[in-house]
């Protein structure tokens, strides 16, 4: 088993940035691929980046492309999401996730998760 728990959620001006946290407990974290996803209300899960168990490749979802960086750092056994420029429409519930591949976009594809942290964005 992996434990996940996300922090550093909030509410942001757009045009802002927030840094969330994954910190994961249990199994080799660095054998998983990481995965961050949002939820916003009445919309799918959507795959915002995904970074390789060794941290060298990451994958971004179009959407995010140069705004945000997904990074890891395996002795902390944390991964972070850095969110720049902010815009409303980024505001959901953001939840990171361990998987197997990290270009995987299907969440369902994913082993563990995190409880998710609120992202909201105001105009």
């Amino acid at each position: 088993q992996v434990q996940l728990v996300e922090s550093g959620g909030g509410l942001v001006q757009a045009g802002g940035s927030l840094s969330l946290s994954c910190a994961a407990s249990g199994r080799t974290v660095s054998n998983y691929a990481m995965g961050w996803f949002r939820q916003a209300p009445g919309k799918a899960r959507e795959f915002v980046a995904g970074i390789t168990g060794s941290g060298t490749r990451t994958h971004y979802a179009d959407s995010v492309k140069g705004r945000f960086t997904i990074a890891r750092d395996n002795a902390k056994n944390t991964v972070y999401l850095q969110m720049n420029s902010l815009k409303p429409e980024d505001t959901a519930v953001y939840s990171c996730a361990a998987g197997q591949f990290y270009t995987e976009s299907n969440a369902y594809r994913y082993d563990f998760w995190g409880q998710g942290t609120q992202v909201t964005v105001s105009s």
